[in-house]
């Protein structure tokens, strides 16, 4: 379920580099990386980004501004969006930086609904 969850962001989105269901804990319930997301090291990435997706989630409740829903990185070589689901889980998506990102975004959006699910939140 989760790796073809995966599949189907990629397959639908140009540029997508690896995609991944995180756990707020740093590590990875399922990946799929294409080579250039290997070689970039986005499993790796993806578990470092785990300490930001913590961090917003106590600015947002510190504040009162309420639960994050998505994060975005712009690096010099790969965009990476996080869409969270509920407070454990996070779906990580890395495009290339010519990739598109309204697809991503709208990809993982449907994703998350998809897997609220199965993660039961």
């Amino acid at each position: 379920m989760f790796k073809e969850a995966l599949e189907n962001i990629m397959e639908r989105t140009e540029g997508s580099l690896g995609a991944l269901i995180m756990g707020i804990d740093g590590i990875a319930v399922e990946r799929l990386l294409k080579d250039a997301g290997q070689e970039a090291n986005l499993d790796i990435a993806a578990a470092e980004f785990t300490s930001l997706v913590r961090n917003a989630q106590k600015a947002g409740k510190d504040t009162g501004l309420g639960e994050v829903r998505e994060l975005m990185i712009s690096l010099e070589s790969a965009v990476v969006i996080m869409r969270l689901i509920g407070r454990d889980y996070f779906v990580v998506l890395a495009i290339s930086p010519e990739g598109n990102l309204g697809r991503a975004r709208f990809e993982l959006r449907k994703t998350e609904l998809q897997l609220k699910k199965e993660f039961a939140v």
